[in-house]
């Protein structure tokens, strides 16, 4: 399936698409000592997140897709040179609306999972109306 949205995202920021189906999307993310928050390397839940929000955006895989809210649960901690991957799944769609199930795993243990919500628009966001 090609990739329709979301196609500028920078790999090592957000992760790298592994799988696209329909309604469903898996990515990749290999955390680097610059996305630590501190000395140990904790990597900041930013980019945790960030691969959660892009996975779900390509289960939707529409042009105009846009986050509209989510609920997460952080499970565990991600660690500077961790390999972090991200499965989505759209679970329920409501005209516009789509709910997307996200679960980030670290060595096959979820590190965080979580119900984002996506609202495909009839134009980009970014578009003088």
């Amino acid at each position: 399936m090609e990739q329709r949205t979301h196609e500028r995202i920078a790999p090592h920021l957000c992760g790298r698409p592994v799988e696209l189906g329909a309604g469903r999307a898996r990515v990749v993310l290999e955390t680097t000592r610059e996305m630590a928050a501190d000395a140990q390397g904790l990597v900041h839940g930013g980019f945790t997140f960030g691969l959660a929000d892009y996975a779900a955006m390509l289960a939707v895989n529409e042009p105009t897709v846009v986050l509209a809210s989510a609920q997460v649960k952080f499970l565990g901690p991600v660690v500077a040179g961790d390999r972090v991957e991200a499965e989505a799944a759209v679970e329920r769609s409501e005209g516009r609306r789509r709910w997307i199930r996200v679960v980030v795993r670290r060595d096959g243990t979820p590190v965080l999972e979580g119900e984002l919500l996506a609202a495909v628009l009839d134009r980009h966001i970014l578009s003088a109306t």
